[in-house]
Order: structure tokens, then sequence, then C-alpha cells
């Protein structure tokens, strides 16, 4: 019972703490980014390109293991006995009938060797092999450069889609502000007589979707906020704060593209293009290193070994014999000898196993052959998307303002008409609504257009990062 008024101390200061530490868990962090930091930051922290970092970097060691075939193999070898007993039997020659003694060798030895080995020919294994290895580390550069590409260009669309969805929230909450002007107006005409009660109930119904359409507007806004946040892999509880888009990137003119010059410009400028055919002359290069097993293999070996005897003694019966030796050093240098020999292999038959691996490595070549030409065609069918995508969101512009400068004019003519009382709440109810639609159209058109010329470079492989 004495220990009570501590448990309860402590129970009192972990009931205060915890609202600190909930105020804490529930901080947000604010960050204003632009087009080019939020670019920069999905660069440094996007999963894909790490990995593609990764390859690059095993490449490069294949690389070094091929230069390392063509190079002498060396090893060393030491071996220190320090005590080796061995007892047999033997017989003396000299007595007749001969006799049998019991013999126990006592020994202490060092020996050293080195072994080396030169490869003369391997029927041009170790050429084939760095010759893949080459492409195949420029093939993973190219795959590199083509990944940044495309985490740039989704981080792209996804911070087009919340500039986007501010501009539709910010005309949600003016019609939700227009409707409220209105709702008051009506109000007001409704006290002193000039509305029915009729219209006032349509006119907060009116106001209410208008509310619920904010609130739509809302919920769109940060999703995609969190799917911008998703692609940078920053903390989901960071609050955003992005920089507009230039005014010339929204208000550019549109361009006219020519799909026979963009093929060829996606053709020269697409790395991943580049890094397929790569790809596809590794695979060639394996078959020749795979059908190197058919011719013979000639190697030039040399073994360089020295040892020496520390103590040596022998009983013969009982009698023990110690003989003398040079000191270690002197026995070890003394005691050098070497062996140089060529030793040439040659599998006649392997059980059909190399004509396998060259089959195999021909298959991979051309399945390597297929995916280039796939991608080339892929490329120029993209292109022309692209190409068209682009058209229709350049005339979507044109309509887009003359649908929005006509739904003005038909709005404010409708409002002045029902304020008199000349028209009813159902026309100026249509009326707002079509300019709400006509605004929100001509802004998706204006991010849409400039998004489909981030694709067009995107596809051409023109896109640049900053």
């Amino acid at each position: 019972m004495k220990f009570a008024p501590i448990r309860h101390l402590v129970g009192l200061f972990i009931i205060l703490l915890l609202p600190l530490q909930a105020i804490a868990a529930g901080e947000s962090t604010v960050k204003h980014l632009s087009l080019g930091e939020c670019i920069g930051i999905a660069i440094e922290n996007a999963s894909s390109l790490k990995k593609a970092e990764n390859a690059l970097q095993l490449q490069g060691s294949d690389v070094l293991r091929s230069y390392g075939g063509f190079l002498p193999k060396i090893s060393a070898s030491a071996g220190y006995i320090p005590s080796s007993v061995s007892r047999s039997y033997g017989q003396n020659s000299t007595g007749v009938p001969p006799e049998t003694f019991r013999l126990k060798t006592e020994r202490e030895s060092v020996d050293l060797s080195i072994v080396t080995s030169l490869n003369l020919f391997n029927g041009f294994r170790d050429y084939a092999a760095l010759q893949s290895a080459l492409k195949s580390e420029r093939s993973a550069e190219l795959s590199l450069a083509r990944a940044r590409q495309s985490v740039a260009f989704d981080v792209i669309q996804s911070y087009y889609q919340v500039l986007l969805n501010q501009e539709v929230l910010a005309i949600a909450r003016e019609n939700l502000l227009t409707a409220k002007d209105q709702l008051t107006l009506s109000e007001r005409q409704f006290q002193i007589g000039l509305k029915a009660l009729p219209d006032l109930y349509q006119q907060q119904a009116e106001a209410a979707r208008s509310e619920l359409s904010v609130n739509q507007a809302e919920a769109q806004l940060e999703q995609s906020r969190l799917e911008l946040l998703r692609r940078l892999r920053l903390d989901p509880r960071t609050r955003l704060v992005l920089s507009p888009l230039p005014a010339s990137t929204l208000a550019a003119e549109p361009v006219k593209p020519d799909i026979d010059s963009l093929v060829a410009l996606g053709m020269q400028n697409r790395t991943d293009i580049e890094s397929r055919k790569l790809d596809a002359d590794a695979a060639k290069w394996q078959i020749r290193q795979a059908a190197s097993s058919w011719y013979p293999k000639l190697d030039l070996n040399v073994n360089i070994s020295t040892g020496g005897i520390e103590s040596l003694r022998q009983t013969i019966d009982g009698m023990e014999t110690s003989f003398a030796y040079p000191p270690l050093g002197e026995q070890l240098e003394n005691s050098f000898g070497y062996t140089v020999s060529l030793n040439m292999s040659w599998a006649l038959f392997d059980g059909f196993q190399t004509r396998y691996n060259v089959e195999q490595a021909k298959i991979n070549h051309l399945n390597r052959r297929l995916d280039y030409e796939d991608l080339q065609s892929d490329i120029a069918i993209d292109l022309q998307q692209a190409a068209l995508e682009y058209r229709s969101a350049a005339a979507g512009i044109a309509s887009a303002k003359t649908g929005l400068k006509a739904a003005k004019a038909a709005y404010e003519a409708i409002k002045r008409k029902y304020d008199l009382g000349a028209s009813g709440f159902v026309e100026l109810s249509a009326a707002r609504a079509a300019l709400f639609g006509a605004m929100s159209t001509l802004s998706q058109a204006t991010y849409n257009l400039a998004l489909q010329k981030e694709v067009l470079d995107y596809v051409a492989g023109t896109l640049t990062i900053d």
C-alpha cells in the first residue's frame, strides 16, 4: 500500500504526456516545392532508380571480371607441420635370419608454394564475355537514363493534376459564393414578396449542391496530393504548397507536330531503344561464348615451391637418433624448385551440353532482337497517338474559350432577367451550371495541352530533367 502514491504519480505523468505525444505525432510538415524540386526529390528517393543504379554497379563489376579473364590466376599456399609422427616395422637384411625392428619417425616441417596459370586459348570465350559485358554495362547506363525520364514524367503528371484540382476547387468555391449571394438575395426578395417560397427552396438546394461540389473538389485535391507524395516518397502527413507553372508553359501557342520528324527524333533520342539494341548485341556475343566449349583449351602453368625440415628424429627399437639440418631459412632459400607446363584439354563429347548452351544463347538473342523491333514499332505508334492527342488538346483550348465566353454572356443575361422576375430559377440554375462547367473545362483543357506537350517530349525521348 505504501507504493500506491508513486503509482498514482507515474500514471498522472503518463496521462499528461500522452496528449503531447499525440500532438507531436499529428504535426505535419509544410513544404513549398516547385516542379523542378519535386522531380529532384523523386529522382533521389525512387526505388526504381536505386535498383537501376544497383544493376549498373553490378554490370561494372562484371566488366572488371571479364577483363580479369585475360590475366593469370595466382594462388599461394603455405603449410607448417609442427609435429608429424609415423610408426612402422622394418627388417634388417644384414642379419641371418633378417631381424624385424620397430621404427618411429617424428618430424617438424614447413612448405611454401606459388601456383600461377595463364589461359592461352579457350575458343575466344574470354573475348566474347568481355564484349558482352561492355555492351550490357552501356545498356544499363541507358536504361538508368530512361528510368530517370520515366520518374520525372510521372511526377510531372501528378504535379499538373494537383494544380488542376486546385483550380477546380477555386472555381467550385467561387460558384458556392455566388450561390450563397443569390440565396441571400432570394431570402430578401421573399421577405418583401418578390419571390415565391418554392424559388427560395430551390435556391437553398442549389447552394447545398454547390457546397457538395466544393467538398468533392477538396477530396479530389487531397487525393491528388497524396498521389504526388507517393511518387516523392515523402511522409503522407506532409502538406505540399506547390509553385504555379510559368505563364509561358500554360499559355504556350500550340505547335503542329510532324509525325515523320517525331518518329525520326524518337528513334534518335530514346535511350531505351539503344539499350534494347545493346542487349541484343550482348546476347549475340553470348552465342560465341557458349560455342567456345567446342574448341580445345590451352593453359600455361607455373608452380614454384620450397620447403624445409626443422627437426627429424627416428627411434629404432627404443634407440633415438636425431638428424641435424641446416637452419630453416637456409633450407627454404636453397630448396626452391619450379615446374613449367603446357596443358591442353579438349572435351570431345559432353553429352550435347554445349549444343544446348549454344541453342539457348541463339534463342535468347532472337528474343532480344524481337524486343528491340517491337520497341521500334511501339515508339512509332506511341508518337502518332501522342501527336493526335496533342492536336485534340490544342483544338479543345479554342472550343473551351469559346464555350466559356458564351456561358458567361448567357449567365449574365439570364441573371438580369431572373432578378427582374422575367426568368425562372430553372433557367438560372442551368446557366450557372453551364458557366461552372465551362470554367472547369477551360482549366482542364489548359493543363491538358501543357501535359500533352510533356507527353510528346517523353515519348520522343527529349524530356529535360532540371
